[in-house]
Formats: structure tokens, C-alpha cells, sequence
């Protein structure tokens, strides 16, 4: 595992002229790294469920910004904020999510937590990809390497739902997914890369609002959200390999700097990996045409 402890959001290099997507920026790491990516010089598409609340939010802050209306929960919004696209855009950052949430359903009538964390990113990188020109960031979890994935019931339409499970369940299928998607885009002879980051355990409203309760158990392990932010910012800037994961360095994986982490076995999977792709897009079509 290699550490760049020194590496901060100063060592961001001149972006003018690169236009970044992150979902959820609207608040916590993705407003954030929406921020720095910004004050560099790259133009910023934020994808937020409250464009208001999200301009309010950039409001004074240096850079170009652009706000547009994305629920990544919900398939129709999805559809339509990737068929408004146009031009390139060089990097999509999937960062918005929800953690340890109680069971509900969609407005397709999908798993929430599911959704939000891994179908609708899925089905988002799918609709943008061919504008894509250098990475697609996903964001995970260490949790991921907890989770269990049930193919038969990707949905929790079967089992009894466990909000904790489902988390770790839904970031797994995230390191997946980049699994697959690293080798579509290789097997293509695309340059575009799929990269994993994990911010650790940042002190954000996301593990905050955990009925674990992580925050207040664990805050010695716990990353302060610009800390945090900082594998997303390394994993979207720097020279990494397709299908790297970064992380912080630190024990577990929960706080530091950034570093290259490795998956857990199985999110190294491939043949679950292509399973996976395959079962989501059945579920994506099921719910879009119901």
C-alpha cells in the first residue's frame, strides 16, 4: 500500500478547461470536493435533489458552477438529467448516498438504500459514458468488505431488510461495478478509467444519521470531512490505474491520508462482477417500464 501523506487539495493541478459532474455535491464531501475542483479551475456540475439549497451553497465560493437537478434514486430524473447532457464531460463522480437507513421504496418501487448507492449511479455512468473522457470516480466503503450480495434479491424484496446489510451490500456492488465496468472499457480499448475511493469514516450527516451510530461510538477513528474528501479529490485528479481504490492510509481504513487500498476478495470477484451487470440491468429495465 503506498501513502501520500503529504498530498493535499493544494497539490491539485490547473484544471481550466475540464468539466467534472459529482452527484450529491449539494453538502458534505461532495460539496466539498465540488469546491476544490472548482477553485482550480475545472467548471463543476453539481447534481443535487435541491438545486436551491445547493447554490446557496456554493454562493461566494471561487470557481464555475453549475447547478442541475439529479435524484439518483430515482430512474426518471436520471434519464433525465443524462439525456440533457452535451459535450464532454471528463470526469463523473458518484458521490451521493445514504447510509443505514430504514427499508423504503422508489418511486420505481426500488430499494432505497440500494438505489441510491449503487442502481442509479449504475444506470447514470451507463447513460453518460459515451461523453465521458478520462474517469468515472465511484465512492465506497471499507464497509464493503462486510457485504454480502444476494442475486436472487438484489432488490430486498425477499429477505427482511437490514439497513446495515444493505449498506455494506449496495457499496460491495459500487466495487464491483467498477470491476466490470474497468473491464468493458479495456476490452473496448477505451482510455477512460473506473476508480474506487473511500473517504473513510468522515464526520459527515450521512454517518451521522446511522442508527449505528458510528460517529459517536468510533470518533477516534473518524476522518474530518476535508480529510475525507481528499481520496475523492486524489482519485479524480491524479495519474492512477483503471480500477484503483483509494483510501485513507490509516488503521482500517478509516482515517488519513490518501493511499492505494486494496478490495476485499469479493469485490475482486469477476464472475460476480459480470452477473451483477447483468442482473442490474434487468432490474433497471424491469423498473423503467413497469
Amino acid at each position: 500500500m503506498s501513502s501520500n501523506a503529504s498530498w493535499t487539495a493544494n497539490d491539485l493541478p490547473d484544471l481550466s478547461g475540464r468539466t467534472v459532474v459529482i452527484t450529491g455535491a449539494g453538502r458534505g464531501l461532495g460539496l466539498i470536493t465540488a469546491g476544490e475542483l472548482a477553485r482550480a479551475g475545472a467548471r463543476v456540475v453539481l447534481g443535487v435533489r435541491d438545486p436551491g439549497k445547493a447554490r446557496r451553497a456554493v454562493d461566494g465560493l471561487p470557481g464555475v458552477f453549475d447547478v442541475r437537478p439529479l435524484d439518483v434514486s430515482d430512474l426518471t430524473s436520471v434519464r433525465a438529467f443524462a439525456d440533457a447532457w452535451s459535450g464532454d464531460l471528463d470526469i463523473l463522480i458518484n458521490n451521493a448516498g445514504v447510509m443505514d437507513i430504514p427499508a423504503a421504496r422508489t418511486a420505481d418501487g426500488l430499494d432505497l438504500q440500494t438505489t441510491t448507492n449503487y442502481t442509479g449511479p449504475y444506470l447514470l455512468t451507463n447513460l453518460l459514458l459515451g461523453h465521458v473522457t478520462d474517469r468515472v470516480v465511484h465512492v465506497t466503503s471499507e464497509l464493503h468488505k462486510q457485504g454480502r450480495i444476494d442475486l436472487g434479491d438484489l432488490d430486498w424484496r425477499t429477505r427482511k431488510h437490514n439497513g446495515m446489510q444493505a449498506y455494506q451490500a449496495s457499496k460491495l456492488a459500487v466495487v464491483l461495478f467498477s470491476l466490470e465496468l474497468q473491464r468493458r472499457l479495456t476490452t473496448a480499448g477505451s482510455p477512460v478509467r473506473s476508480v474506487l475511493a473511500s473517504p473513510g469514516i468522515a464526520r459527515t450527516s450521512l454517518a451521522a444519521r446511522s442508527r449505528s451510530n458510528v460517529i459517536n461510538r468510533f470518533t477516534f477513528l473518524t476522518n474530518a470531512p476535508e480529510r475525507g474528501a481528499l481520496s475523492l479529490l486524489y482519485a479524480a485528479i491524479e495519474d492512477v490505474p483503471g480500477n484503483s481504490y483509494v483510501g485513507p492510509d490509516g488503521l482500517g481504513g478509516f482515517r488519513g491520508s490518501p493511499s492505494f487500498r486494496r478490495q476485499g476478495k469479493a469485490g475482486l470477484d469477476p464472475v460476480m462482477a459480470g452477473r451483477l451487470w447483468d442482473v442490474t440491468a434487468e432490474l433497471v429495465g424491469a423498473a423503467v417500464t413497469r
